[in-house]
Protein backbone atom coordinates (compact mmCIF):
# COMPACT_ATOMS: atom_id res chain seq x y z
CA UNK A 1 0.00 0.00 0.00
CA UNK A 2 1.39 3.42 -0.97
CA UNK A 3 0.64 6.90 0.38
CA UNK A 4 -0.20 8.08 -3.13
CA UNK A 5 -2.78 5.33 -3.60
CA UNK A 6 -4.37 6.10 -0.25
CA UNK A 7 -4.56 9.79 -1.10
CA UNK A 8 -6.46 8.98 -4.29
CA UNK A 9 -8.90 6.86 -2.30
CA UNK A 10 -9.22 9.55 0.37
CA UNK A 11 -9.96 12.29 -2.18
CA UNK A 12 -12.65 10.14 -3.77
CA UNK A 13 -14.27 8.95 -0.56
CA UNK A 14 -14.04 11.79 1.98
CA UNK A 15 -15.00 15.50 1.86
CA UNK A 16 -12.45 18.29 1.52
CA UNK A 17 -13.85 19.94 4.65
CA UNK A 18 -11.87 17.45 6.74
CA UNK A 19 -8.53 19.17 6.33
CA UNK A 20 -5.44 16.94 6.22
CA UNK A 21 -1.99 18.21 7.17
CA UNK A 22 0.23 15.26 6.21
CA UNK A 23 0.53 13.58 2.81
CA UNK A 24 1.29 10.19 4.36
CA UNK A 25 -0.82 7.61 6.20
CA UNK A 26 -0.11 6.10 9.60
CA UNK A 27 0.61 2.40 9.92
CA UNK A 28 1.87 2.02 13.50
CA UNK A 29 3.14 4.14 16.39
CA UNK A 30 5.04 3.84 19.64
CA UNK A 31 5.49 6.52 22.31
CA UNK A 32 6.75 9.63 20.43
CA UNK A 33 7.29 7.95 17.07
CA UNK A 34 5.08 6.76 14.23
CA UNK A 35 5.65 5.01 10.91
CA UNK A 36 3.72 5.46 7.68
CA UNK A 37 2.46 2.72 5.37
CA UNK A 38 5.69 2.90 3.39
CA UNK A 39 7.82 2.41 6.49
CA UNK A 40 9.10 5.96 6.96
CA UNK A 41 9.57 7.02 10.58
CA UNK A 42 8.43 10.32 12.09
CA UNK A 43 8.88 11.96 15.47
CA UNK A 44 5.43 13.08 16.60
CA UNK A 45 5.34 16.63 17.99
CA UNK A 46 1.63 16.87 17.17
CA UNK A 47 0.47 14.04 19.45
CA UNK A 48 -2.98 13.90 17.90
CA UNK A 49 -3.40 17.61 18.76
CA UNK A 50 -2.36 17.31 22.43
CA UNK A 51 -4.15 13.99 22.97
CA UNK A 52 -1.09 11.84 23.64
CA UNK A 53 0.60 13.29 26.72
CA UNK A 54 1.27 9.68 27.74
CA UNK A 55 2.50 8.80 24.25
CA UNK A 56 1.28 6.37 21.61
CA UNK A 57 0.22 2.97 22.97
CA UNK A 58 1.49 3.25 26.52
CA UNK A 59 1.70 -0.36 27.80
CA UNK A 60 -0.40 0.38 30.88
CA UNK A 61 -3.15 1.92 28.79
CA UNK A 62 -3.14 -1.05 26.41
CA UNK A 63 -3.39 -3.43 29.36
CA UNK A 64 -6.30 -1.51 30.93
CA UNK A 65 -8.24 -1.39 27.64
CA UNK A 66 -7.62 -5.08 26.93
CA UNK A 67 -8.84 -6.08 30.39
CA UNK A 68 -12.02 -4.04 29.98
CA UNK A 69 -12.47 -5.43 26.46
CA UNK A 70 -12.80 -8.90 27.96
CA UNK A 71 -15.63 -7.77 30.25
CA UNK A 72 -17.90 -5.49 28.17
CA UNK A 73 -17.49 -2.68 25.65
CA UNK A 74 -20.77 -0.80 26.01
CA UNK A 75 -23.96 -0.66 28.02
CA UNK A 76 -24.74 3.07 27.84
CA UNK A 77 -23.98 4.34 31.33
CA UNK A 78 -27.44 5.88 31.54
CA UNK A 79 -29.03 2.46 31.02
CA UNK A 80 -26.73 0.10 32.91
CA UNK A 81 -24.10 1.96 34.96
CA UNK A 82 -20.67 0.59 35.91
CA UNK A 83 -18.21 1.12 38.74
CA UNK A 84 -15.30 2.40 36.62
CA UNK A 85 -17.26 5.52 35.61
CA UNK A 86 -17.94 6.26 39.28
CA UNK A 87 -14.32 5.58 40.22
CA UNK A 88 -13.01 7.94 37.55
CA UNK A 89 -15.46 10.65 38.64
CA UNK A 90 -14.26 10.26 42.23
CA UNK A 91 -10.64 10.68 41.11
CA UNK A 92 -11.38 13.70 38.91
CA UNK A 93 -13.34 15.35 41.73
CA UNK A 94 -10.24 15.12 43.92
CA UNK A 95 -7.83 16.26 41.21
CA UNK A 96 -9.60 19.30 39.75
CA UNK A 97 -8.47 22.42 41.67
CA UNK A 98 -10.94 24.28 43.85
CA UNK A 99 -12.55 23.93 47.27
CA UNK A 100 -15.71 22.06 48.27
CA UNK A 101 -17.48 18.97 47.05
CA UNK A 102 -17.43 18.37 43.31
CA UNK A 103 -19.17 16.13 40.80
CA UNK A 104 -18.16 15.03 37.31
CA UNK A 105 -20.08 13.92 34.21
CA UNK A 106 -18.40 12.27 31.24
CA UNK A 107 -19.02 12.72 27.54
CA UNK A 108 -17.14 11.88 24.33
CA UNK A 109 -15.51 14.95 22.77
CA UNK A 110 -14.16 18.29 23.92
CA UNK A 111 -16.94 20.12 22.11
CA UNK A 112 -19.50 17.99 23.96
CA UNK A 113 -17.88 18.89 27.27
CA UNK A 114 -17.99 22.59 26.42
CA UNK A 115 -21.64 22.47 25.32
CA UNK A 116 -22.64 20.61 28.46
CA UNK A 117 -20.74 23.09 30.64
CA UNK A 118 -22.81 25.89 29.10
CA UNK A 119 -26.01 23.86 29.58
CA UNK A 120 -25.13 23.32 33.24
CA UNK A 121 -24.27 27.00 33.74
CA UNK A 122 -27.55 28.13 32.19
CA UNK A 123 -29.53 25.60 34.23
CA UNK A 124 -27.87 26.67 37.49
CA UNK A 125 -28.07 30.43 36.97
CA UNK A 126 -31.29 30.65 34.99
CA UNK A 127 -29.51 33.06 32.65
CA UNK A 128 -29.01 32.84 28.87
CA UNK A 129 -25.85 34.77 27.93
CA UNK A 130 -22.25 33.58 27.68
CA UNK A 131 -19.04 35.58 27.29
CA UNK A 132 -16.05 34.09 25.45
CA UNK A 133 -12.82 35.59 24.15
CA UNK A 134 -11.24 36.64 20.90
CA UNK A 135 -8.82 34.04 19.49
CA UNK A 136 -10.46 31.26 21.53
CA UNK A 137 -11.32 27.78 20.32
CA UNK A 138 -14.11 25.73 21.88
CA UNK A 139 -15.09 23.20 19.21
CA UNK A 140 -16.71 22.71 15.81
CA UNK A 141 -20.33 22.14 16.85
CA UNK A 142 -22.71 25.07 16.32
CA UNK A 143 -22.43 26.28 19.92
CA UNK A 144 -18.70 25.50 19.92
CA UNK A 145 -18.27 27.64 16.80
CA UNK A 146 -20.37 30.41 18.33
CA UNK A 147 -18.04 30.45 21.33
CA UNK A 148 -14.88 30.21 19.21
CA UNK A 149 -13.22 33.55 18.57
CA UNK A 150 -11.73 32.80 15.14
CA UNK A 151 -13.68 33.00 11.89
CA UNK A 152 -11.48 31.24 9.32
CA UNK A 153 -11.68 28.28 8.89
CA UNK A 154 -14.04 27.42 11.72
CA UNK A 155 -17.04 29.69 11.07
CA UNK A 156 -16.96 30.39 7.35
CA UNK A 157 -20.24 29.41 5.71
CA UNK A 158 -21.75 27.75 8.79
CA UNK A 159 -23.93 30.47 10.29
CA UNK A 160 -26.25 31.52 11.74
CA UNK A 161 -24.94 30.57 15.15
CA UNK A 162 -26.67 30.27 18.52
CA UNK A 163 -27.51 33.63 20.05
CA UNK A 164 -26.54 35.18 23.40
CA UNK A 165 -22.81 34.57 22.87
CA UNK A 166 -20.52 37.59 23.18
CA UNK A 167 -16.78 38.02 22.66
CA UNK A 168 -14.28 40.29 24.32
CA UNK A 169 -10.53 40.88 24.29
CA UNK A 170 -8.04 38.34 25.66
CA UNK A 171 -4.75 39.77 26.97
CA UNK A 172 -2.03 39.22 24.38
CA UNK A 173 1.14 41.27 24.45
CA UNK A 174 2.16 40.29 20.91
CA UNK A 175 -1.22 41.48 19.62
CA UNK A 176 -0.97 44.73 21.55
CA UNK A 177 -3.68 43.86 24.07
CA UNK A 178 -2.62 44.56 27.65
CA UNK A 179 -4.34 43.32 30.79
CA UNK A 180 -5.77 46.81 31.28
CA UNK A 181 -7.04 46.81 27.68
CA UNK A 182 -8.79 43.49 28.31
CA UNK A 183 -10.32 44.74 31.55
CA UNK A 184 -11.64 47.85 29.81
CA UNK A 185 -13.06 45.78 26.94
CA UNK A 186 -15.01 43.56 29.36
CA UNK A 187 -16.32 46.61 31.21
CA UNK A 188 -17.34 48.19 27.90
CA UNK A 189 -19.17 45.01 26.90
CA UNK A 190 -21.13 45.07 30.15
CA UNK A 191 -21.83 48.78 29.72
CA UNK A 192 -22.84 48.95 26.08
CA UNK A 193 -24.14 45.57 24.93
CA UNK A 194 -24.82 43.13 27.74
CA UNK A 195 -26.29 43.27 31.23
CA UNK A 196 -23.98 41.16 33.42
CA UNK A 197 -27.03 40.02 35.38
CA UNK A 198 -28.05 38.08 32.25
CA UNK A 199 -24.71 36.28 31.95
CA UNK A 200 -24.59 32.62 32.92
CA UNK A 201 -20.88 32.05 32.30
CA UNK A 202 -17.57 33.47 31.21
CA UNK A 203 -15.58 30.74 29.45
CA UNK A 204 -11.88 30.87 28.67
CA UNK A 205 -8.85 28.71 28.02
CA UNK A 206 -6.19 29.38 30.70
CA UNK A 207 -3.74 29.01 27.81
CA UNK A 208 -5.36 29.56 24.44
CA UNK A 209 -4.70 26.60 22.15
CA UNK A 210 -5.63 27.27 18.53
CA UNK A 211 -5.31 30.98 19.30
CA UNK A 212 -1.54 30.73 19.71
CA UNK A 213 -0.70 29.35 23.18
CA UNK A 214 -1.46 32.72 24.78
CA UNK A 215 -1.14 32.40 28.56
CA UNK A 216 -3.76 34.20 30.63
CA UNK A 217 -1.93 36.60 32.99
CA UNK A 218 -2.67 35.90 36.68
CA UNK A 219 -3.88 39.48 37.15
CA UNK A 220 -6.56 39.03 34.49
CA UNK A 221 -7.65 35.64 35.79
CA UNK A 222 -8.07 37.19 39.24
CA UNK A 223 -10.06 40.02 37.69
CA UNK A 224 -12.40 37.56 35.97
CA UNK A 225 -12.98 35.77 39.25
CA UNK A 226 -13.85 39.06 40.93
CA UNK A 227 -16.22 40.06 38.12
CA UNK A 228 -17.93 36.67 38.23
CA UNK A 229 -18.33 36.84 41.99
CA UNK A 230 -19.71 40.38 41.80
CA UNK A 231 -22.39 39.52 39.25
CA UNK A 232 -23.19 35.88 40.08
CA UNK A 233 -21.54 34.58 36.90
CA UNK A 234 -19.90 31.15 36.64
CA UNK A 235 -16.26 31.00 35.53
CA UNK A 236 -15.67 28.09 33.15
CA UNK A 237 -12.10 26.91 32.49
CA UNK A 238 -11.80 25.10 29.16
CA UNK A 239 -8.93 22.74 29.94
CA UNK A 240 -9.48 20.46 26.93
CA UNK A 241 -5.96 21.16 25.62
CA UNK A 242 -4.23 22.37 28.79
CA UNK A 243 -5.26 19.45 31.01
CA UNK A 244 -3.50 16.31 32.19
CA UNK A 245 0.03 17.57 32.56
CA UNK A 246 0.57 19.69 29.47
CA UNK A 247 1.34 22.88 31.43
CA UNK A 248 3.47 21.26 34.15
CA UNK A 249 0.44 20.98 36.44
CA UNK A 250 -2.33 18.43 36.08
CA UNK A 251 -4.65 21.34 35.27
CA UNK A 252 -3.54 24.78 34.11
CA UNK A 253 -5.79 26.51 36.67
CA UNK A 254 -3.38 25.25 39.33
CA UNK A 255 -1.04 28.01 38.18
CA UNK A 256 -3.51 30.60 39.48
CA UNK A 257 -4.64 31.72 42.93
CA UNK A 258 -8.32 31.55 41.95
CA UNK A 259 -10.54 28.67 40.84
CA UNK A 260 -13.09 28.01 38.14
CA UNK A 261 -16.64 26.95 38.91
CA UNK A 262 -16.71 24.46 36.04
CA UNK A 263 -13.84 22.73 34.25
CA UNK A 264 -14.00 21.00 30.89
CA UNK A 265 -11.51 18.30 29.89
CA UNK A 266 -10.86 15.87 27.02
CA UNK A 267 -7.85 15.16 24.75
CA UNK A 268 -5.16 13.58 26.99
CA UNK A 269 -7.72 12.54 29.62
CA UNK A 270 -7.88 9.07 28.09
CA UNK A 271 -4.63 8.91 26.14
CA UNK A 272 -6.16 8.59 22.69
CA UNK A 273 -9.53 7.09 23.54
CA UNK A 274 -12.58 9.37 23.02
CA UNK A 275 -13.57 10.72 26.42
CA UNK A 276 -14.37 14.14 27.84
CA UNK A 277 -15.79 15.48 31.05
CA UNK A 278 -17.16 18.41 33.01
CA UNK A 279 -16.31 18.82 36.68
CA UNK A 280 -17.67 21.46 39.00
CA UNK A 281 -19.10 22.32 42.36
CA UNK A 282 -21.66 19.72 43.35
CA UNK A 283 -24.60 22.12 43.63
CA UNK A 284 -23.87 23.51 40.16
CA UNK A 285 -23.48 20.09 38.54
CA UNK A 286 -26.76 18.95 40.10
CA UNK A 287 -28.76 21.78 38.52
CA UNK A 288 -29.91 19.88 35.37
CA UNK A 289 -32.75 17.41 35.95
CA UNK A 290 -32.22 13.66 35.38
CA UNK A 291 -31.96 13.03 31.65
CA UNK A 292 -30.64 16.53 30.96
CA UNK A 293 -27.06 15.29 30.65
CA UNK A 294 -25.56 12.25 28.98
CA UNK A 295 -25.18 10.63 25.58
CA UNK A 296 -25.21 7.15 24.12
CA UNK A 297 -21.43 6.78 24.13
CA UNK A 298 -20.73 9.19 27.01
CA UNK A 299 -18.26 7.66 29.43
CA UNK A 300 -17.52 4.62 27.26
CA UNK A 301 -16.06 1.86 29.48
CA UNK A 302 -12.97 1.29 27.30
CA UNK A 303 -12.16 5.00 27.37
CA UNK A 304 -12.82 5.19 31.12
CA UNK A 305 -10.44 2.28 31.72
CA UNK A 306 -7.79 4.09 29.69
CA UNK A 307 -8.34 7.32 31.65
CA UNK A 308 -7.88 5.56 34.97
CA UNK A 309 -4.57 4.25 33.66
CA UNK A 310 -3.56 7.72 32.41
CA UNK A 311 -3.97 9.19 35.89
CA UNK A 312 -1.79 6.44 37.36
CA UNK A 313 0.87 6.83 34.67
CA UNK A 314 1.10 10.61 35.16
CA UNK A 315 1.63 10.08 38.88
CA UNK A 316 3.85 7.01 38.83
CA UNK A 317 6.14 8.28 36.06
CA UNK A 318 6.23 11.84 37.49
CA UNK A 319 5.18 13.27 34.15
CA UNK A 320 4.45 16.71 35.58
CA UNK A 321 8.10 17.16 36.51
CA UNK A 322 9.11 15.58 33.22
CA UNK A 323 6.96 18.03 31.28
CA UNK A 324 8.49 20.99 33.08
CA UNK A 325 11.97 19.66 32.38
CA UNK A 326 11.29 19.08 28.68
CA UNK A 327 9.56 22.44 28.30
CA UNK A 328 12.52 24.22 29.86
CA UNK A 329 14.93 22.38 27.59
CA UNK A 330 12.91 23.36 24.53
CA UNK A 331 12.64 27.00 25.58
CA UNK A 332 16.37 27.25 26.21
CA UNK A 333 17.12 25.84 22.77
CA UNK A 334 14.65 28.17 21.07
CA UNK A 335 16.04 31.21 22.90
CA UNK A 336 19.54 30.33 21.76
CA UNK A 337 18.35 30.01 18.16
CA UNK A 338 16.42 33.29 18.43
CA UNK A 339 19.71 35.18 18.81
CA UNK A 340 20.35 34.47 15.13
CA UNK A 341 16.90 33.76 13.68
CA UNK A 342 15.25 37.17 13.93
CA UNK A 343 11.88 35.87 12.70
CA UNK A 344 11.29 34.49 16.20
CA UNK A 345 9.25 37.24 17.87
CA UNK A 346 8.23 35.44 21.04
CA UNK A 347 8.70 32.16 22.92
CA UNK A 348 6.03 31.45 25.50
CA UNK A 349 4.03 28.88 27.39
CA UNK A 350 3.71 26.95 30.63
CA UNK A 351 5.39 23.63 31.37
CA UNK A 352 5.42 21.59 28.18
CA UNK A 353 2.83 23.80 26.46
CA UNK A 354 5.37 25.83 24.50
CA UNK A 355 5.03 27.85 21.31
CA UNK A 356 7.12 30.21 19.22
CA UNK A 357 5.59 33.15 17.34
CA UNK A 358 7.10 34.40 14.10
CA UNK A 359 7.06 37.88 12.60
CA UNK A 360 8.87 39.49 9.67
CA UNK A 361 11.86 41.22 11.32
CA UNK A 362 11.64 44.16 8.89
CA UNK A 363 7.92 44.88 9.01
CA UNK A 364 6.92 43.42 12.38
CA UNK A 365 3.97 41.72 10.67
CA UNK A 366 2.90 38.11 11.24
CA UNK A 367 4.96 35.69 9.13
CA UNK A 368 2.86 32.57 8.39
CA UNK A 369 4.93 31.81 5.30
CA UNK A 370 8.03 31.32 7.44
CA UNK A 371 6.06 28.99 9.72
CA UNK A 372 4.96 26.93 6.73
CA UNK A 373 8.54 26.72 5.47
CA UNK A 374 9.78 25.54 8.88
CA UNK A 375 7.02 22.92 9.04
CA UNK A 376 7.94 21.62 5.58
CA UNK A 377 11.66 21.46 6.40
CA UNK A 378 10.97 19.62 9.63
CA UNK A 379 8.60 17.17 7.95
CA UNK A 380 11.21 16.36 5.31
CA UNK A 381 13.49 15.34 8.18
CA UNK A 382 10.77 13.33 9.88
CA UNK A 383 9.35 15.69 12.51
CA UNK A 384 5.67 16.67 12.78
CA UNK A 385 5.01 20.25 13.89
CA UNK A 386 1.65 22.03 14.21
CA UNK A 387 0.91 25.69 13.59
CA UNK A 388 -1.67 27.80 15.41
CA UNK A 389 -2.54 31.44 16.05
CA UNK A 390 -5.19 33.64 14.45
CA UNK A 391 -2.74 34.40 11.63
CA UNK A 392 -1.12 30.93 11.54
CA UNK A 393 2.23 32.44 12.52
CA UNK A 394 2.84 30.32 15.63
CA UNK A 395 4.39 26.85 15.96
CA UNK A 396 3.27 24.78 18.95
CA UNK A 397 5.31 21.87 20.23
CA UNK A 398 3.10 19.04 21.50
CA UNK A 399 5.55 16.23 22.18
CA UNK A 400 4.42 13.37 24.46
CA UNK A 401 5.62 13.85 28.02
CA UNK A 402 6.92 10.27 27.83
CA UNK A 403 9.36 11.04 25.01
CA UNK A 404 12.87 9.68 25.61
CA UNK A 405 15.86 12.01 25.94
CA UNK A 406 17.40 10.53 22.81
CA UNK A 407 14.33 11.22 20.66
CA UNK A 408 13.87 14.67 22.21
CA UNK A 409 17.45 15.61 21.39
CA UNK A 410 16.99 14.39 17.83
CA UNK A 411 13.84 16.49 17.50
CA UNK A 412 15.53 19.60 18.89
CA UNK A 413 18.30 19.24 16.34
CA UNK A 414 15.74 18.99 13.54
CA UNK A 415 13.91 22.07 14.87
CA UNK A 416 17.13 24.07 14.91
CA UNK A 417 18.05 23.01 11.39
CA UNK A 418 14.53 23.78 10.13
CA UNK A 419 14.61 27.25 11.72
CA UNK A 420 18.06 28.12 10.49
CA UNK A 421 17.35 26.82 6.99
Amino acid sequence: MSNANLKQRKDAATPRGVGIMCNFYADRADNAQLWDVEGKRYIDFAAGIAVLNTGHRHPRLIKAIEEQLQRFTHTAYQIVPYESYVELAEKINQLVPGPGDKKTAFFTTGAEAVENAIKIARSYTGRPSVVAFNASFHGRTLLGMALTGKVNPYKVGFGPFPSDVYHTAYPNEQAGVSVEDAKRALKALFTSALDPKNVAAIILEPVQGEGGFNVCPPEFMKHLREVCDEHGILLVADEVQTGFGRTGKLFAMEHYDVHADLTTMAKSLAGGMPLSGVCGRAEIMDAPAPGGLGGTYAGNPLAVASALAVIDVIKDEDLLARGNELGKRLQERLKAIAKDVKNIADIRGLGAMIAAEFKDPDTGMADPSFVKTVQERALEQGLLLLSCGTEANVIRFLFPLTITDKIMDEALDIIEEALRG
